[in-house]
């Protein structure tokens, strides 16, 4: 699985319709409305690189009201969720 993690500007008086939308899209897991530069945050999950270009500058950036994107792949995933997992296999009483 592939994850990439997509800052979006966005027109402000639109954020939480743009947000709908892009949150509808098969590949997106989640989005978040945030402070500072950017208006959103959407993570996205594909199955092959070449997906990515499917999801966002073939639907993202498509969205009525978006300006643009800035897009992280990420390489490796670490939560603590994940490690809780990891660690208690095995370990069932």
């Amino acid at each position: 699985m592939i994850t990439a993690i997509v800052l979006i500007k966005t027109s402000v008086d639109r954020i939480p319709e743009i947000a709908e939308s892009i949150a509808a899209l098969e590949s997106v897991s989640e989005v978040f409305s945030v402070t500072g530069t950017y208006d959103l945050i959407a993570m996205v999950r594909v199955g092959a690189h070449d997906e990515l270009a499917d999801v966002i500058p073939g639907r993202i950036s498509k969205i009525p009201g978006v300006e643009g994107t800035d897009t992280h792949v990420a390489f490796r995933t670490y939560s603590q969720h994940d490690l809780e997992a990891a660690f208690s296999i095995g370990l069932e009483s």
